[in-house]
């Protein structure tokens, strides 16, 4: 695989040769799913989570799937702005750009009804869904947008336009993460010149929720209704860059049927 080279624009055409893409959360299911995705369609990536053996797991899995495959893992807390700062900083440095924040950070808290509702769980979730995607959208802003063809990419829940009573800590979290990402994307939208389509694109995934080989294995009788298959999501996330910008940017994207 070819290095990227500083202000080169990637392949099109449905490869990603020569692309940056950051994964953030990578140390889950999806995040493994995703690391083997971006590698195989020729990106160099790098995979950043607090748990430093999941991290390992998935970017060791990317690596021997597809020989050559530049694949980097890196803890990083997400928590705090300097750290998440210091990634992007160290990522455009060392490739010469960053053309992707894939946001995979994920978490859930539920109450058997909302009376039963623990604020805890909030402080929890707001952490986790809400401040690691504040952090990664000031972070990676001027960056993606140096890119040219930048995608900041957020993975939701169709629970965030239909919040149900034992979920409200969950689907508060989830709509302020929209909320905030489209509100990235109307940056990009005003940064583009006249008619230009915008330097960069901020765009939302919606899902139910997110199944995986082993949950079927577990449940064989389980239908999973709606759920979609992280590898799936994979394949959605690698086909936003050949997608042009001005359809991606502040749009969601439907992986499961609309509420």
């Amino acid at each position: 695989m070819n290095n990227p080279v500083p202000g080169e624009t990637p392949k099109a055409g449905g490869a990603l040769e020569g692309a940056v893409i950051a994964v953030a959360g990578a140390g889950g299911p999806a995040g493994h799913a995703t690391l083997l995705r971006l590698a195989e369609a020729g990106a160099v990536v790098v995979a950043a989570d607090a748990d430093p053996a999941r991290l390992a797991e998935g970017v060791d899995a990317a690596r021997f799937a597809h020989g050559g495959a530049t694949v980097i893992g890196d803890t990083v807390d997400l928590l705090h702005l300097d750290s998440a700062r210091e990634w992007a900083q160290r990522t455009e440095r060392e490739y010469g750009r960053i053309d992707g924040l894939v946001h995979l950070v994920g978490g859930w808290r539920g109450s058997p009804t909302f009376a039963d509702t623990d604020l805890a769980d909030w402080t929890l979730l707001h952490d986790l869904l809400v401040r690691t995607v504040q952090h990664t959208s000031l972070a990676f802003h001027a960056p993606l947008a140096r890119s040219g063809n930048g995608r900041f990419v957020l993975i939701s829940a169709a629970g965030a336009s239909r919040p149900t009573a034992g979920n409200a800590a969950y689907a508060a979290a989830k709509a302020a993460a929209e909320a905030w990402t489209l509100a990235l994307a109307d940056d990009y939208r005003k940064a583009a010149a006249d008619d230009a389509p915008p330097p960069a694109a901020a765009t939302v995934l919606v899902v139910k929720a997110l199944v995986t080989e082993a949950m079927r294995a577990q449940k064989p009788k389980a239908k999973f209704a709606g759920f979609t298959d992280v590898h799936d999501l994979a394949d959605a996330v690698s086909r936003l860059w050949t997608t042009p910008t001005e359809e991606v940017n502040g749009n969601r994207l439907w992986l499961t049927q609309k509420p």
